[in-house]
């Protein structure tokens, strides 16, 4: 009984086992709903999936499933950030522990339920579970937005080189609190349009309507819904690699009034895409360019502190020693590369789109634009995954050789299949329909290899921390014995009321 008690408080009391718990059920539905597409249907793989799971799996119900596989896995995203944010963050002890139970509980529900009735069987009472798992979710998110009120006496900031107001309020914090008002506003976005399904609303996947001359305001919408969400979970992961790095000065100055503005300068753009869809884009188009530039501050005060303390440890000088300091680390220089690649394979992509909507993509077939909106959302999903696992190594104190080929691993891998990926979606720029076998057939070996090392690399993670789970005195036990994170030794504790 000790065994399993032990255990179980390390999995759903630590911040490193909860988020081993999120990453390693994203992980399962991903290897085992992987399966469903791609060439795993052409290899007959998807077809012995159904059958040893008994899948129901209803063509005309197509979207309904691929649209809840979505939100399941987006919840558990979400609640490793919101981990994440309670551990660097200071907060009231019982406030952490509410947000962190709440969450845990509601995404875990509607995962396993929401799966369920979409490849199952429907089920509605499942259906009615998946409901209150999301009204948990959210309720975790009004109890974290109450515990990140920056407006406190006690969260004044002592250390000027932070960002802070003339009264010194933290604008870091405040940057926090307005991702998660956003979040809060954005997600009740779409759930207006699901109270509606049935009565005036049909499912439908995002990319399918972009040549719909008219859409219903509920499907703009969905559309603002799915673009705005995964927006701020990529502030949301910004801010919290800024906090691990310890951002700060004239740069974590700059940035932070950027990150704020911008998030609410996008968020209002979204949700004006409904009654104002033309103006709203122009200005999503202001808020996202003032977010970028606040993690472009980001990266060039972390690879600047990345160098300045490899050559201080080399003693080295010159521009090879600094290279070579950048590149020491993948798990620390990796977040920052990705946030820069990120302009070449999805920001980049995305504006070059607007640019030549008409020129290019909308005399292209339908079916070539769809490629390039779909593998433009999947290529950030994708991104920020590699992000997050890089955090998650760093905070498990992953060392030596392993931390290299990991990190390394995550950089290369991701970069490769997403540089393919984006090749692919593209190339109708450079070849003709009759001659784009070669590219076609290149880029997708490219893209299946790089993810594939990639989860063959999480999968040796998550197995040897599974079998650590059952060691007297593994790594799970020091885990759960010493400090959350390392970053939570410059945190002051927080008097309960």
């Amino acid at each position: 009984m000790k065994f399993f008690k032990e255990r179980f408080e390390y999995l759903f009391t630590s911040t490193k086992g909860l988020v081993l718990v999120a990453i390693s059920m994203i992980s399962l539905v991903t290897a085992i709903w992987g399966t469903l597409s791609g060439p795993m249907v052409e290899w007959g793989v998807r077809d012995i999936t159904v059958k040893l799971l008994g899948m129901k799996l209803t063509p005309i119900q197509r979207e309904g499933r691929i649209i809840m596989l979505y939100h399941t896995i987006a919840m558990a995203v979400v609640a490793i950030e919101a981990y994440f944010i309670t551990s660097i963050i200071p907060m009231k002890k019982r406030q952490k522990i509410g947000i962190n139970s709440t969450i845990t509980i509601g995404y875990l529900i509607a995962m396993i339920f929401g799966l369920w009735f979409a490849y199952f069987g429907h089920n509605f009472v499942f259906h009615g579970l998946f409901l209150v798992g999301q009204a948990l979710v959210f309720y975790a998110g009004v109890q974290l937005s109450v515990a990140l009120w920056p407006w406190k006496k006690e969260y004044i900031v002592k250390d000027k080189s932070y960002a802070h107001t003339k009264k010194g309020y933290d604008l870091e914090r405040i940057a926090f609190w307005t991702m998660t008002i956003a979040t809060l506003g954005s997600a009740s976005f779409g759930a207006v349009v699901g109270s509606m399904w049935g009565n005036g609303h049909q499912t439908f996947l995002a990319e399918n309507l972009i040549r719909l001359a008219d859409k219903t305001h509920l499907q703009l919408a969905i559309i603002g819904h799915l673009h705005i969400m995964l927006t701020l979970i990529a502030v949301a992961l910004t801010l919290i690699v800024g906090r691990w790095f310890d951002f700060k000065g004239i740069f974590h100055k700059i940035a932070m009034p950027l990150m704020i503005s911008g998030t609410i300068v996008i968020t209002t753009g979204v949700w004006l895409v409904v009654p104002f869809e033309l103006i709203a884009h122009i200005i999503i188009y202001v808020g996202s360019v003032l977010v970028m530039l606040s993690a472009l501050m980001l990266v060039i005060f972390a690879w600047d502190k990345l160098i300045r303390e490899g050559i201080k440890e080399s003693g080295k000088k010159g521009f090879f020693a600094k290279i070579s300091a950048l590149l020491k680390d993948p798990i620390r220089f990796g977040p920052f590369w990705q946030m820069v690649f990120m302009n070449f394979t999805v920001s980049g992509v995305g504006i070059f789109m607007a640019v030549k909507l008409d020129e290019f993509f909308r005399v292209w077939p339908f079916r070539e634009e769809r490629i390039t909106l779909t593998g433009h959302w999947h290529v950030l999903s994708g991104l920020i995954a590699t992000i997050i696992l890089m955090y998650y190594a760093d905070i498990i104190g992953l060392k030596g050789k392993l931390r290299k080929w990991f990190g390394w691993i995550l950089i290369i891998g991701s970069d490769i299949a997403f540089a393919s990926a984006t090749i692919f979606s593209l190339k109708r720029l450079s070849i003709k329909a009759y001659n784009d076998e070669p590219i076609t057939a290149k880029t997708m070996v490219l893209i299946d290899f790089g993810l594939g090392i990639i989860l063959v690399a999480l999968a040796m993670l998550l197995l040897w921390r599974l079998f650590d789970l059952f060691k007297k005195k593994g790594v799970w036990r020091k885990e759960l014995e010493s400090p959350e994170l390392a970053v939570e030794k410059t945190v002051p504790a927080i008097e309960e009321d």
